[in-house]
């Protein structure tokens, strides 16, 4: 807000005590910086690639953990991404910044630090598009265009190169009888998607692979040219230019989007100079996606539809490509919101999904919460994070060859996830077929069905089998 009296008092902006490298790297400049960390962190970092870029350049991934290379039974897996858009450089900045000040603080001993990267598993791609960032760093960022770089190296907008998984679930819904039978999560990749039919970049494609290669719970995907935070809907139901659209979880979203803003230096000044949209200041710098401007295929969408995690977009500055003398400024504005955000992946419920028998986790278990209309699956390992505002809830479990199994959990407001773990009893038919297929007898099972008053049920299921 202009203030050409000067009659409100300016914070002066904070100055930051990290020795962090704080200037802009180009793409060799920004793999030695990762491989520095590495090095002299090696025993909670790791450094891998999802795939190329259109030039053949390496998307490369930070990853950060006390057991770096392997997924933990029930550590949530979080990811932050950057440089969608090659010249909205400084998120890009920020995740090397970061990488580097986990790192210090770590071997400080800062607790904060160590609980962090003893509980969670953090993967960081500071560049999605370093075809497109290459371009704008040439020019540099006095001389950089609004839309230089922006694209990739195929003219992509790869904020719109996801599936629009939002309208096939939507169409679905106004085509069937019964909207509870619609799939609400998981929902599979069109088949014109993965033909020749799309142009879909390599980014895009690797990203989508990564995403379902690892089973992420949290996620932020840095842009810039506004101050805020937005989160899902991106796209708007019957392509209506600007209208709210809530995703069944918009609660949490809201909270997340809260979380982000209300920590940054630069949201929360109220005295801070407007972007380009002052209604997002009125609105505490958070906005559902959607009623700011609509994007079918975004990243986001994407996310929640299509996997567990749940995702939201921080427009982190007005300048798209800020001089490296701000870097240091733009740390502390961000810093305090990098880390509590990460944190946010605590929130909610977690546990396992084991077969009551065996004790083995079981994969591709639903886990749907009453009343709330977007259901989650257990990963590999049969562990799931489902993310929850505090209250209770009724939690249904169930998967192929069991049967379902009711819970009560709680979720309190601590940074701390309520352990609500299930354990499920194989369907008789189910059981049936793990003997017979293993080569064994139904002799004892049938005393066990028969003191268990199931007698009737055996009989329909041995008529069945020997039939066959």
């Amino acid at each position: 807000m202009p203030d050409p009296d000067h009659q409100y008092p300016v914070e002066p902006e904070r100055v930051t005590t990290d020795k962090l490298d704080f200037r802009h790297h180009n793409y060799n400049e920004m793999r030695k910086l990762m491989k520095a960390v590495s090095d002299e962190c090696p025993k909670i970092t790791r450094i891998y690639t999802i795939g190329k870029s259109y030039t053949g350049l390496k998307l490369y991934v930070m990853e950060i953990s006390d057991n770096p290379g392997k997924h933990e039974l029930g550590e949530p897996e979080f990811r932050y991404v950057a440089g969608m858009h090659g010249n909205e450089a400084l998120g890009r900045e920020l995740l090397l910044n970061l990488m580097q000040y986990i790192c210090h603080e770590y071997k400080r001993g800062n607790q904060r630090i160590v609980q962090l990267v003893k509980d969670t598993r953090i993967h960081l791609l500071p560049s999605m598009n370093p075809d497109g960032y290459e371009a704008a760093y040439q020019k540099g960022s006095e001389l950089s265009g609004w839309a230089l770089g922006r694209y990739s190296f195929e003219g992509i907008d790869l904020n719109h190169n996801f599936p629009d998984l939002n309208n096939i679930m939507w169409d679905a819904q106004d085509l069937a009888t019964d909207k509870k039978k619609v799939s609400n999560h998981y929902i599979p990749i069109p088949e014109y998607y993965t033909t020749t039919e799309a142009t879909v970049a390599p980014e895009t494609r690797a990203v989508i692979n990564w995403m379902q290669d690892i089973p992420f719970v949290l996620s932020a995907n840095f842009h810039g040219g506004e101050l805020v935070v937005t989160y899902p809907f991106d796209c708007t139901r019957d392509w209506i230019p600007r209208q709210d659209t809530p995703t069944a979880d918009n609660d949490f979203f809201r909270w997340l989007a809260a979380v982000y803003a209300s920590t940054n230096l630069a949201m929360a000044n109220p005295d801070r100079r407007i972007c380009h949209y002052e209604d997002f200041q009125q609105h505490n710098n958070i906005i559902n996606g959607a009623d700011w401007h609509t994007v079918p295929g975004s990243m986001n969408d994407f996310s929640y539809l299509h996997t567990n995690c749940f995702e939201v977009t921080v427009e982190l500055s007005c300048d798209k490509f800020p001089h490296a003398s701000e870097l240091p400024v733009e740390w502390e504005n961000n810093k305090e919101s990098l880390l509590l955000y990460m944190e946010q992946v605590h929130r909610g419920l977690k546990g396992v999904i084991r077969d009551k028998d065996t004790k083995e986790g079981i994969a591709n278990a639903i886990i749907k919460v009453t009343g709330m209309d977007h259901d989650i699956r257990s990963a590999a390992d049969g562990d799931y994070w489902r993310l929850l505002n505090p209250g209770e809830y009724r939690v249904i479990v169930w998967a192929e060859g069991y049967f379902p199994l009711v819970r009560r959990c709680s979720v309190g407001s601590d940074l701390t996830p309520t352990i609500c773990d299930f354990s499920l009893t194989k369907t008789p038919r189910e059981r049936i077929k793990q003997i017979l297929a293993k080569g064994g007898k139904l002799d004892s099972y049938f005393e066990l069905l028969i003191r268990k008053r199931s007698y009737r049920y055996l009989l329909i299921e041995y008529h069945e089998k020997t039939s066959e």
